[in-house]
């Protein structure tokens, strides 16, 4: 099966020192630097060790063009998007800031990623909420079972876009429709599709998005950003507060004024000055998704996958644990066998480096693989099922 890859995905492998000596299959963990994030910080560095200028409002302009690109990407408008720490940090202003009361229900799937339960475990605990699980027959979030948990009380559905252990990726559209006629708040964290799933937030009707950038966004850890609907936004009370809240206009010459209006857009919730170097790093990578196109690196990723599953499926040793329906399938791939352990030792001493995850192998493609990755994976694969007798 011939791969078409214009050159465009080529010159961007090219940005990824690793890819010299290390298969990286491992985005859905965390994501590698390229070398636009490394200058991009060491720059910085270079910046503030040498200190011959104030760059901080160096940062305000970055941290602005970021809310502008990241709105871009999911389909949204400048104002409804915020810089934020990680995923968590969207989370918990949907956790803490949304007009629930005590006794509302929130939903969340038993395969559920912790971030979102343990979010809503706390804010359950403070505020007095019920947190509700539906089961999950086929480790996948099932409609029938969130059909079925919703009551009178029900107020939030939090959960995954794409599943972190099986890639198992949801119809927003579906699920959203069904939040509205029963008047759910709908609560997405979206760091498992973030760069590699085409998405637009307002059409599918999510009232909140969060999501981290250090696994497919490719940026630093501590760094992330949230989206916050026209629906919402203004009806959350902020569970904290910078004084970068308020609108200063960008004039800090005169700092005793406790008057200034809030923003009236998502900055309103932001935590002020972030990590420069986080942010800068962030800059550089997101410059590469605009570049390609995520639809396009989605097409990408699916033919490597593609590959891949087809050599699964024709050696009787393994079996795909993911979901290959074209509705809900991503960019990660599973597939377990016996001794999975001893698989998962044997791959990485390739350096082939992937994770092993709920007993299957998690395969995570990116826009920096190509066909002689999988065919690397591939060669131990059959060594190892030979090595089994098969």
């Amino acid at each position: 099966m011939k791969i078409d890859r214009d050159e465009r995905f080529a010159a961007a492998r090219r940005l990824f020192p690793h890819t010299e000596k290390i298969v990286y299959f491992n985005s859905a963990s965390y994501g590698p630097f390229c070398t636009p994030v490394q200058k991009a910080i060491e720059d910085n560095i270079d910046l503030r060790v040498r200190a011959e200028k104030d760059d901080s409002h160096d940062a305000f302009a970055v941290r602005d063009s970021l809310r502008q690109d990241f709105a871009d990407l999911i389909g949204a408008r400048k104002q409804q998007v915020g810089i934020g720490l990680n995923t968590s940090f969207g989370l918990n202003i949907a956790a803490f800031g949304l007009p629930l009361k005590a006794g509302d229900e929130v939903i969340v799937s038993e395969v559920e990623f912790p971030a979102a339960v343990y979010t809503w475990r706390a804010a359950a605990e403070a505020r007095g909420l019920k947190l509700k699980f539906i089961s999950a027959p086929n480790r996948y979030f099932d409609i029938d079972s969130f059909k079925g948990g919703i009551t009178g009380r029900t107020a939030v559905l939090a959960l995954s876009w794409v599943q972190f252990f099986n890639g198992y990726r949801i119809d927003l559209e579906e699920v959203s429709s069904i939040c509205k006629k029963h008047g759910i708040y709908f609560v997405v964290d979206g760091i498992q599709g973030m760069g590699v799933e085409p998405i637009n937030v307002c059409d599918a009707g999510v009232d909140v998005f969060a999501s981290g950038c250090q696994k497919w966004m490719l940026s630093p850890q501590g760094c992330g950003f949230f989206y916050l609907s026209d629906n919402v936004r203004d009806r959350i009370t902020p569970p904290f507060m910078s004084w970068l809240g308020a609108d200063w206009q960008m004039k800090f010459q005169d700092l005793f004024h406790y008057d200034k209006p809030y923003f009236d857009s998502a900055e309103r919730f932001e935590l002020g000055y972030y990590a420069v170097l986080n942010i800068l790093g962030m800059d550089a990578a997101v410059q590469i998704f605009k570049d390609l196109g995520v639809a396009n690196i989605k097409r990408h990723n699916r033919a490597l996958i593609d590959r891949l599953a087809e050599y699964v499926r024709s050696n009787p040793y393994y079996r795909i644990t993911c979901s290959m329906e074209p509705g809900h399938r991503s960019s990660i791939f599973t597939f377990t066998c016996d001794h999975v352990a001893e698989l998962h030792r044997a791959i990485l001493d390739q350096k082939i480096i992937l994770v092993n995850r709920e007993n299957s192998i998690r395969v995570s493609v990116h826009l920096f693989n190509d066909e002689a990755d999988v065919d690397r994976l591939i060669e131990v694969l059959d060594d190892f099922s030979r090595g089994q007798g098969r």
